[in-house]
């Protein structure tokens, strides 16, 4: 790749010169990206349960801080 393509590619144009086998590696790099999304996604979701449940205890009281 050139950096000429570097460019066009990182400012978010299309570039369609790039060989098969650099495709399947972008390709590979982005699914594990969004494989990894999700997980956080995931984990956010149970923390801001978690988070929810817990107030929840503390304003009925039946979690007391001391």
């Amino acid at each position: 790749m050139t950096a000429h393509e570097a460019v066009l590619i990182a400012k978010g144009d299309y570039f369609l010169g790039t060989k098969q086998a650099e495709q399947s590696v972008i390709a590979a790099i982005l699914s594990d990206m969004d494989t990894e999304f999700t997980t956080l996604e995931s984990h956010r979701d149970k923390a801001k349960q978690l988070k929810q449940d817990m107030m929840q205890k503390l304003l009925t009281r039946r979690i007391r801080l001391l």
